[in-house]
């Protein structure tokens, strides 16, 4: 559908891992959205890095906003109006360094928005420092001695914190359009970490050899003990050969929504309608 498109030249380096999210968010949309009344129906916010200039080649409704404000942002949006479909996008400094004290409240709140993480474990538009989820020993200019802070892990961070949709995927447009058309049946707040590599600052190091499929291998997404079992298989610190990454969607409940909690938003939601809608 043409006008998913903007007219902005995508100024990501060449060969990013971005443009396969970028194609898979696409793909996505465009399978949800077959007229300007669905269009109207979307909102896209993103904060600050490379992640985030998804705003520029996405054409909807939204806020490109402050870096680490993301989660917040979404939330506004979802009370200003609880109709919209609402997607976050954060690069994993946005995420886990600068924003990681909204991403916690978020699962706890349960809002039902769709935040969409790209991690590429380096603060990649400002050059190569490392964020909360860089390996052990990383080294850029800032750190020449080598990161020595044990790495975050977002998949156990967002569990223990109440997330009712977890999921991670690999950098690939199958993954990410897959990935999300999963998180749209959700009724809730769903959290999608895409683990890619940065080719310029932190490159690949060969994920693919260390992935496994959650559903193929019959994990069972809405045992919540085994979800916390299966984010500790990696820990964001260096591959090795003993090394397995689960992708794929850890855990799944159905919960009441945090729009559902107040009479003020139900009857919006149940009317089709925004507070700029309410005749005063």
């Amino acid at each position: 559908m043409k006008n998913i498109n903007t007219k902005t030249l995508p100024t990501w380096c060449p060969g990013c891992f971005n443009f396969q999210i970028l194609a898979g968010v696409k793909n996505f949309l465009n399978k949800q959205i077959k007229n300007e009344r669905d269009r109207e129906n979307y909102a896209i916010v993103t904060g600050i890095g490379c992640a985030s200039k998804i705003f520029d080649y996405v054409n909807l409704n939204g806020l490109n906003g402050l870096h680490g404000r993301v989660v917040p942002t979404c939330l506004g949006i979802k009370i200003g109006n609880p109709n919209l479909k609402v997607l976050g996008f954060a690069g994993d400094g946005d995420a886990y360094s600068e924003g990681v004290e909204h991403l916690v409240h978020a699962c706890r709140y349960n809002s039902d928005f769709k935040y969409i993480v790209h991690n590429n474990q380096v603060f990649a538009l400002t050059v190569g420092q490392p964020t909360a989820v860089s390996e052990l020993g990383f080294v850029d200019k800032t750190t020449p001695a080598g990161v020595k802070i044990n790495p975050l892990n977002p998949i156990k961070l967002v569990l223990a914190s109440g997330a009712t949709f977890v999921a991670r995927v690999l950098a690939d447009v199958k993954q990410v359009e897959w990935v999300l058309e999963e998180a749209a049946k959700h009724r809730g707040f769903a959290f999608i970490e895409v683990v890619q590599p940065c080719i310029i600052f932190h490159p690949d190091s060969d994920y693919k050899k260390h992935v496994y499929d959650l559903q193929e291998s019959g994990h069972d997404k809405t045992d919540w003990k085994k979800a916390i079992e299966r984010a500790l298989e990696f820990d964001y610190n260096k591959l090795d050969d003993k090394t397995r990454i689960p992708m794929g969607i850890f855990y799944q409940k159905q919960e009441e929504t945090f729009e559902e909690k107040f009479p003020a938003l139900t009857r919006l939601k149940r009317a089709g309608k925004g507070w700029r809608d309410i005749k005063r």
